[in-house]
């Protein structure tokens, strides 16, 4: 055995040891955290077991020392360790350990990967210690004709560790367990020892029980590692040694299931001196394959998952949201979404919009595998093979729409009617001013239909969303209010976050109801009550004010007005009858409430881009002369390769540049959103605003800057010397590039035609 990383952890907090065994949970449950060729894992079986320990023909060998062959190989042995080097944790950290502070590297507006990671002691009893040796007698009987490979044939399928199919995996794991640790207690006391952290020979202090998780490790499917399958893994933690030993399992020559040898590798805290140490440890380094995927280089642990466990032992970071793909199989999406994204890539090469096709094209393939997904193991669950049909309100421009139907799902194209009584689904995909509006919309259509809202800009029912809760990021209190208006409207309410490149990707689902159908007239009176008290209206007294027809509030389009498939703007619609479950009774108003105003069609431009272009020119004169006049000289070589000095000019904060301009001007910049900000944003190429501070803009740095996505870089070289270079124009030392180098036109005779010009008068 050798140690191959080893990092002293400062714990200012005091969060260690618990901290340690969270941020193993972290690299157990969710490993796509630190390898981002893992798409991540799943936990099959938890279960305490016995420390094996020596039999009593071991026991004597070790009483008369050990023999030559005994021991570890020169230069492979762990560090020598005393009797402080070991954790020796009590009841009190025990506890700790199994507190499980939640971690998170970043969050979903950052990287959702990562979860609130749990200790070794939470989820570990699954069955009872007596029903788990009822199950071994059985499985024994099994093992020899009925033992499975580790891997299933196909990834989406549950994979088989041992016995029958369909077995329990907490029958597999006793099976696999009882089997290795007699190989433990017969003669291995170099895995023993490795296991408990103890030198070789050596028995632990006192006897105690090992945590035990039996879970599957699932790479991205990517055209590039095809062949790497999904493996299983033992994971034995064991908390007063402070170890977490990873046990691979194969198929052996007769067909059983045991522990590979070859890369058992394990994570270790210690405790020595008032201080504490993370190492990784690999049991026969010799033997180590790295195949790049689920087992990396020796280096990989030593100094990347090393450095992470180290980071998240001692950070004090609890999440806020709910793991990623926590609804839905994780390996049934990750060959969906390759296989989408294979489908649907040169959708890229042709996107018509200025934005990144990369990003938007891939965002929308990713939710759209997440809902087939999603239905697919629903009507699993439904015993049903009728694809759903859904509505998709608000749908922008309509790829998600798109590829669901390609896919066989049945769209119903929103029309003049605003209730759905036969979708299925009702989506909601940054939906904006629909957001909170469509579990009513969903709650009234049908008792059965259900909804999915992926949850963006933050509006209320008649506008903006008004923060209450300082203590909560505004995301946060945001999702929490359209799970309250889930809740309030009758759906037991999932969260989940999506695997999309977005700042904004956790998503509520209401699936069920938490009442029957025969409650609907009731809950329906509920719905209208909260809906009003919202914003303070009255409440009509029981039976005057029961559910309401489709409203003026959902007519409004989400802002996508010329998507074939959102809703129109400003149309009040009643439907012609409200659907049966709501009961002959109930009364139809004319809006839902009151006050809501939707979105214009043509939207007012205010991001100074209509500004005439003498003001604009005027403004940036007048504050590039501001900086011009602190200057700042610096050295740069000209055209001819002699060094010439140019005036890069001071630094001013945004309020001292305002401080400059004249009232009149302020005034019209006011009227814009961002004001005299957005203005110098908009003039890139003379400005740069950094952390609030306007500075010249020097396109030497520009250029030495990393190389940008092909997308952007295809925009800008449609761009070249389209536009005159303002520094070669207004600039007292002229541009600092060579005209060669410049994007710019240094004069009227280097400009060239705008490809985009000529594109759209081609289109005409």
């Amino acid at each position: 055995m050798a140690e191959v990383g080893r990092v002293q952890v400062c714990d200012p907090g005091g969060l260690l040891p618990g901290g340690f065994w969270a941020a193993v949970a972290v690299w157990l449950e969710r490993p796509q955290v630190a390898n981002k060729r893992l798409c991540g894992s799943r936990i099959e079986a938890r279960r305490s077991a016995a420390l094996p320990s020596a039999g009593p023909e071991r026991k004597e060998r070790d009483a008369a020392g050990p023999g030559p062959q005994e021991g570890p190989e020169p230069g492979q042995g762990s560090p020598e360790r005393d009797s402080n080097s070991r954790p020796g944790l009590g009841p009190e950290h025990e506890e700790g350990a199994a507190a499980g502070r939640g971690l998170q590297e970043g969050s979903p507006e950052g990287d959702p990967d990562s979860r609130a990671g749990l200790g070794p002691a939470q989820g570990t009893a699954g069955r009872g210690r007596e029903e788990a040796q009822g199950w071994r007698p059985q499985v024994r009987e099994q093992k020899e004709a009925a033992a499975a490979p580790p891997l299933a044939a196909d990834p989406t399928q549950p994979p088989q560790t041992a016995g029958s199919q369909g077995e329990d995996p907490a029958a597999n794991l006793d099976l696999i367990w009882d089997h290795f640790s007699k190989s433990l207690a017969s003669g291995n006391s170099e895995m023993l020892a490795f296991l408990t952290g103890s030198r070789e020979g050596s028995q632990p202090e006192a006897p105690h029980e090992l945590d035990l998780i039996l879970r599957i490790v699932i790479p991205k499917a990517s055209p590039h590692s095809r062949l790497t399958a999904p493996r299983r893994e033992i994971v034995v933690q064991d908390v007063p040694s402070g170890t977490a030993t990873f046990l691979p399992l194969e198929e052996d020559v007769e067909g059983s299931v045991e522990v590979q040898m070859s890369n058992v590798y394990q994570v270790q805290l210690q405790h020595s001196e008032g201080k504490w140490f993370i190492s990784v440890l690999i049991f026969c380094p010799e033997r180590w394959h790295s195949e790049g995927v689920i087992y990396p280089k020796l280096t990989w642990l030593a100094e990347e998952l090393l450095a992470k466990l180290a980071r998240w032992s001692v950070e004090n970071k609890k999440s806020e949201f709910k793991n990623t793909l926590s609804l839905i199989s994780v390996m049934r999406y990750s060959r969906t979404y390759q296989e989408l994204k294979e489908k649907y890539k040169e959708m890229v090469k042709v996107w018509p919009e200025v934005t990144d096709p990369e990003k938007f094209v891939y965002e929308d393939v990713a939710i759209a595998t997440y809902l087939l997904i999603l239905w697919e193991e629903e009507r699993a669950e439904r015993g049903v093979t009728a694809k759903q049909s859904f509505v998709d309100l608000g749908c922008g421009n309509g790829l998600l729409v798109h590829i669901l139907c390609s896919e066989g799902e049945g769209a119903i194209t929103p029309g003049d009617k605003t209730l759905f009584p036969d979708a299925d689904w009702l989506i909601g995909n940054h939906s904006d001013e629909l957001t909170p509006w469509i579990p009513v919309i969903t709650a009234r259509s049908s008792y059965n239909c259900r909804f999915f809202v992926l949850p963006c800009c933050f509006f209320d029912f008649t506008g903006k969303y008004c923060r209450r809760q300082s203590r909560k990021t505004q995301y946060r209190e945001y999702l929490d209010f359209i799970q309250e208006v889930g809740l309030s409207c009758g759906f037991h309410v999932q969260e989940d976050c999506l695997r999309i490149p977005s700042t904004k990707r956790v998503c509520l689902i209401g699936k069920s109801r938490t009442y029957p159908p025969t409650g609907e007239v009731w809950m329906d009176e509920q719905r209208a009550r909260y809906i009003h008290g919202r914003r303070g209206h009255p409440v009509s007294p029981p039976g005057k004010e029961h559910s309401c027809s489709a409203p003026e509030v959902a007519a409004g389009s989400a802002g996508h007005q010329d998507s074939p498939a959102s809703l129109g703007s400003g149309t009040e619609c009643v439907p012609e009858a409200l659907p049966a479950e709501q009961g002959a009774g109930t009364q139809a108003a004319a809006v839902w409430l009151p006050g809501f105003q939707p979105r214009e069609k043509a939207e007012p431009v205010r991001n100074c881009a209509t500004l005439p272009r003498d003001f604009v020119d005027q403004v940036v004169l007048q504050v590039a002369d501001l900086l011009l006049a602190g200057k700042k000289l610096n050295t740069a070589s000209s055209q001819e390769g002699s060094l010439k000095t140019w005036n890069g000019g001071g630094s001013y904060s945004l309020a001292e540049v305002a401080s400059e301009l004249d009232r009149e001007t302020l005034r019209r910049l006011k009227r814009e959103c961002g004001g005299l900000q957005t203005l110098l944003r908009n003039s890139h190429q003379v400005f740069k605003v950094l952390n609030g501070r306007v500075h010249i803009r020097d396109w030497r740095q520009e250029l030495q800057k990393e190389k940008r996505p092909a997308a952007k870089r295809s925009l800008s070289s449609e761009a070249f010397k389209t536009r005159l270079c303002w520094f070669f124009t207004h600039h007292p030392d002229g541009c600092v590039l060579p005209s060669s180098c410049c994007p710019f036109a240094h004069g009227p005779g280097e400009l060239q035609p705008s490809q985009t010009s000529q594109k759209q008068r081609q289109s005409t």
